[in-house]
């Protein structure tokens, strides 16, 4: 079966703060959710992120050398949150998935297909 990646890209700006009532009842729905792929046999892992401010980007430089850089690359106010890599049937089946997570209310969710590579 294809696997679809759902990259889960929220705004910190609109989505509720940590500790609030709001966020506890998020925090609930993304159980929900989860326990729902999970008991149809749709996930295959996930996880939340921290934050962008904890990241660091490493790329390598023309003498081989790994340079090292705080925080993302891309200067965007949305922040990659998370992700769920699904079994799904079709693009439609996890695109359907994919609005049913929480944070697409006041982020988005980028729904890319897992390319498959023979021998790996």
């Amino acid at each position: 079966m294809p696997q679809y990646m759902l990259l889960i890209y929220d705004d910190p700006t609109a989505s509720p703060a940590p500790d609030s009532p709001e966020a506890q009842k998020e925090f609930a729905e993304y159980g929900t959710f989860t326990e729902d792929i999970r008991s149809n046999g749709q996930f295959v892992s996930g996880a939340p992120l921290q934050r962008t401010d904890t990241a660091t980007t490493v790329r390598v430089n023309g003498s081989g050398e790994a340079v090292l850089s705080d925080g993302p690359f891309a200067e965007t106010k949305e922040w990659l949150a998370g992700y769920y890599l699904l079994d799904c049937p079709d693009l439609d089946t996890a695109t359907a998935q994919a609005a049913r997570i929480p944070a697409a209310r006041h982020g988005s969710i980028e729904v890319r297909p897992v390319m498959e590579i023979p021998g790996m």
